[in-house]
């Protein structure tokens, strides 16, 4: 996977040209042993290797299936109006030297990181795209989007590298994958296993990075000049860029069907932005689809085991100056606390992993559980405030916003 080359289709000005990705130093422990999430020597199953993990008993999945088609919640009238949404301009022009992160919709953000003097922009990164109208095998059933997508896939500009968190349907979307594939030639990050679902929409090998937990790659690029900053003679050679993908644990599954769980690996993402002086890196990181703790029953929720990876990540990748978080998908409790953030485990991990900034994320798209659509961001503001967050630090955007940090 070291070394790919290869220019973009379209060589206009926003395309990123002579993307280069190349193996980085990985931060796993050396040990003979193989990795505690790995349950086999091929590279075939995994596992999470935490206290704070338990799966679900099978009852738990027959009562779940019956509380959610009996108690979903109702979308209220108003719900265009309690979610804005606008479409999005990406932050053209404005702030070159800020990170610039542009919300979808539940998961899906674009990352745009500072742009090197004389760029027209900076590296773009694209975390689980999803735009298709349904999360779902079909587009004739399954969770149907509640509000209309800020953009089509088709309105997505040059993006340089797409991480996808887990394979599944409301992350990763190969449809949409296509489509972006198509227009723009990105590299394509994934967790172990993920290979051939992109060869399946003709990805070839050479943009398709498959990477384990710890795991880093360098990306150099290219990047478009701009317009004013240079002689027309000089516009073509572009401006260097580099940013580093590293692969992170997170606490949750990954399936495509009733039979392939286990067999495929979930991730969270770290980026960081190389800037000419290590002073000057930006960090974000991506947290995906994950839970922190297991709660059952009557267990108390401050006393049970904690996933220890964010902590991890905090130390070894942080500080980071913006972390995209999950808030949604928790209730009931009991049955997806083990897979999906709350609110309040999203607090505990913005501060595990030493964020600075944070934007929600994986709520308000579908009806996945039953909490009530808008609950999300309500339990957040109070459970900032109870951790004594600073105002606005861990904030909500809205549907095609762009945020600048």
């Amino acid at each position: 996977m070291a070394g790919n080359t290869a220019p973009s289709a379209q060589t206009g000005a926003a395309h990123a040209r002579n993307v280069v990705v190349e193996e980085a130093r990985s931060l796993r422990e050396v040990s003979k042993e193989r990795p505690a999430h790995h349950l086999d020597d091929t590279q075939t199953r995994f596992a999470n290797p935490w206290p704070s993990f338990r799966f679900q008993e099978r009852w738990q999945w027959v009562t779940g299936f019956f509380t959610h088609a009996f108690n979903a919640p109702k979308v209220p009238n108003d719900l265009s109006a309690r979610i804005p949404s606008r479409t999005p301009d990406w932050g053209a022009g404005a702030a070159p030297d800020k990170i610039k992160a542009t919300w979808l919709g539940h998961a899906c953000y674009m990352i745009e990181l500072p742009a090197p003097e004389g760029a027209s922009r900076g590296a773009r990164i694209l975390f689980d795209p999803v735009l298709s109208h349904r999360c779902s095998p079909f587009q004739s059933v399954g969770p149907a989007r509640l509000l209309p997508t800020p953009c089509p896939a088709e309105d997505i500009p040059a993006v340089d590298a797409i991480c996808i968190s887990h394979n599944h349907y409301d992350h990763m979307d190969l449809p949409t994958l296509r489509t972006v594939f198509n227009l723009h030639q990105p590299h394509i990050f994934v967790p172990l296993g993920n290979r051939n679902l992109l060869r399946s929409i003709s990805v070839p090998d050479s943009h398709i990075h498959v990477l384990d937990w710890w795991d880093a790659r360098t990306v150099s690029l290219s990047l478009p000049r701009a317009a004013a900053s240079s002689p027309q003679s000089t516009q073509d050679a572009g401006v260097d860029a580099t940013f580093v993908v590293t692969c992170t644990p997170a606490q949750h599954t990954a399936n495509r069907t009733p039979f392939d769980r286990w067999r495929t690996l979930w991730s969270s993402w770290a980026i960081e932005h190389v800037a000419a002086a290590a002073a000057g890196n930006r960090k974000v990181y991506f947290a995906g689809d994950t839970g922190y703790r297991t709660v059952r029953g009557n267990e108390d929720e401050d006393k049970v085991p904690r996933c220890p990876a964010f902590a991890e990540i905090g130390e070894k990748l942080g500080p980071f100056d913006l972390a995209l978080l999950p808030i949604g998908a928790y209730a009931p409790r009991a049955m997806w606390s083990n897979l999906h953030a709350s609110p309040s485990d999203a607090v505990q991990i913005f501060k595990d992993v030493r964020a600075k900034n944070a934007l929600a994320m994986h709520w308000g798209t579908w009806t996945l559980t039953v909490e009530p659509l808008l609950e999300p961001p309500e339990l957040l503001k109070k459970e900032c405030a109870k951790e004594g967050l600073q105002d606005g630090a861990f904030d909500v955007s809205g549907l095609g916003e762009t945020r600048f940090f």
